[in-house]
């Protein structure tokens, strides 16, 4: 049995000018400040004189070592971050992680990313969430090898808010975020500020991760190969902002902004409390939702974010509580008899008997919290934090005809979207709309849908309806159904519906009331025979962006497609 690193306060991850508290930040100061930007060789991007950067960041990925188990470095890729331009709290290094660094800005800021590769693989950015043109969203097609810069330069658009960015090469993208390269880009805005929320100390990143090691405390990424990949890789242990170490050591008395990111590359988690108490949640991918909810757990897919709320006045100095994660039906959750549970997908490919690999119907902790002596803060939650001004229904132009995208697989063993895998940067005529639209996309899984006639009418859904292409096909491609965390870049979207009629119902009851379906989002999780609802609008930016499966190996497999604004 390998021995785990034990962390003090002051080595889980450290802050300058913070004197308490489990989790700590460190400013990279104007001494790290870059001279010596590297030479653009990306002629495809290069800096605007035109553009006037209020922020001015170069962010290398590099290979790396971290010591996250006792004894031996783990090989990692690692992004580091240099501030040329800008506040030192602009950038903010999380230590001895390869996670980061966090990325702090504010609406209106106009940012400037010289992104340098320097790992082996081509590689891009994504900056997951955040409202920007086609040259700056992280294309596949925009990759640059060892030794090449890309250039990016937007101005921040969207609402306050927990963003993250990752790479986006296509087929290495598992890989890549696996090894290490993910940090969370955070977003202020003056309608935020106004509010007396926790900052400072107060306000800690959490990112949720699995990861497996071997004896040598390397990395382990798809022994099993294109078994693994139809899956998507489980890891054996989890770990929190890159640590293994799962403990935050907060003040009594303290009022806690926990900002929660399922970094996994395909796991998604049922979050409670160990105390049974209420999960208090008022931010979701895009922003402050109206008003804070309380779950008795909380279903956080691949890529989702949300802001929790922790109020330690009642807890006592000397006492800790667990966020866990509480059993989910596994069966089910891999698509319900599929092989009768058992075979290739069923209890030997899912890793349902694999004790070592965290099952989904088992409980295991995810986070550990002590209190330790008093400092409280000030910070309030409001019974109304923002306005959502969610669109209507009404002015989407097929609001009668949604358009429609079935992720399944067939028959040739391929993870698919509409019966098509990725291409570069092909788009089909059902994947083009309009610049200054509003629509309603129907994204399904499985279920059967032929009979909303009220909402279908023809086009997508007259070619693949019941019976046709994704419907209710037979033979391999129904057997394999399973979840699929479904992200569409560029916009932020309202959920307007979720049915689940011909979804598992001993699944449905293990996770119904972990959902959050309000607010603005950009992430949702889809569970096998589901299908919902979206309504977003198209503005600012013509080009190419992308929709794909966030199962990060299933999107690497091509469950991934463009869509084209014009």
């Amino acid at each position: 049995m390998k021995s785990k690193k034990q962390y003090t306060r002051r080595n889980f991850v450290e802050t300058i000018g913070f004197a308490a508290g489990g989790l700590y930040l460190l400013p990279l100061s104007s001494s790290c400040k870059s001279d010596n930007p590297s030479k653009v060789v990306n002629e495809g991007k290069k800096i605007s004189k035109e553009f006037e950067a209020s922020i001015d960041i170069q962010l290398k990925a590099v290979q790396s070592k971290t010591n996250i188990i006792d004894g031996k470095a783990t090989d990692t890729y690692s992004y580091t971050g240099s501030l040329i331009k800008g506040e030192k709290d602009s950038l903010q290094q999380i230590s001895e992680s390869s996670l980061g660094p966090i990325i702090r800005v504010k609406k209106g800021d106009k940012v400037r990313i010289r992104f340098e590769n320097q790992i082996p693989g081509k590689s891009i950015i994504h900056w997951h969430g955040l409202h920007v043109s086609h040259e700056n969203d992280g294309h596949p097609e925009y990759v640059v090898t060892k030794g090449e810069t890309y250039i990016y330069e937007f101005e921040i658009m969207n609402k306050a808010g927990t963003y993250w960015f990752h790479p986006h090469p296509h087929r290495t993208t598992g890989e890549q975020v696996y090894k290490g390269l993910a940090g969370l880009f955070i977003v202020t805005d003056d309608e935020e500020k106004s509010l007396n929320l926790p900052s400072g100390e107060y306000d800690i990143p959490v990112v949720i991760q699995d990861r497996t090691f071997d004896e040598n405390n390397q990395l382990v990424y798809l022994p099993n190969g294109r078994m693994d990949k139809m899956r998507g890789f489980l890891g054996s242990e989890i770990l929190i902002n890159g640590k293994i170490d799962k403990t935050l050591r907060l003040h009594k008395d303290g009022k806690y902004r926990l900002r929660l990111l399922n970094g996994s590359n395909s796991r998604v988690y049922k979050l409670a409390w160990n105390t049974g108490q209420p999960i208090t949640v008022f931010g979701v991918d895009g922003g402050l939702l109206g008003s804070p909810k309380k779950l008795p757990y909380l279903i956080l897919g691949p890529a989702q974010r949300v802001n929790v709320w922790l109020d330690l006045s009642n807890m006592l100095e000397g006492e800790e509580i667990s966020l866990v994660h509480k059993p989910i039906p596994l069966d089910d959750m891999m698509g319900g008899g599929m092989m009768n549970g058992g075979g290739m997908m069923g209890r030997g490919m899912m890793g349902n008997d694999n004790t070592n690999l965290l099952p989904f119907n088992s409980e295991f902790k995810i986070l550990k919290i002590d209190v330790e002596s008093s400092n409280p803060n000030e910070a309030e939650l409001p019974e109304r934090l923002t306005k959502i001004s969610s669109l209507d229904p009404m002015d989407a132009v097929n609001r009668n005809n949604p358009r429609t995208f079935h992720f399944g697989m067939e028959e040739m063993m391929e993870w698919t979207i509409n019966g098509r895998t990725y291409n570069g940067m092909e788009v089909a005529d059902d994947e083009i709309v309009k610049l200054d639209s509003t629509e309603i996309w129907r994204i399904n899984n499985g279920g059967n849908i032929s009979n909303n006639s009220d909402n279908n009418g023809g086009g997508i859904m007259g070619m693949h309806g019941s019976g046709g292409m994704m419907g209710n096909r037979g033979g391999m491609a129904n057997m394999m159904q399973m979840p699929h965390p479904v992200h569409i870049h560029q916009v932020q979207f309202n959920i307007l519906n979720r049915n689940t009629d011909n979804v598992d119902q001993n699944l449905w009851h293990a996770v119904k009331d972990g959902f959050i379906d309000e607010g603005w989002q950009d992430s949702v999780y889809l569970l096998p025979g589901m299908y919902m609802d979206l309504i977003m609008r198209f503005e600012d930016f013509k080009g190419l962006f992308l929709y794909h499966c966030h199962n990060l190996e299933h999107e690497d497999m091509g469950m991934m497609r463009n869509f084209k604004i014009t």
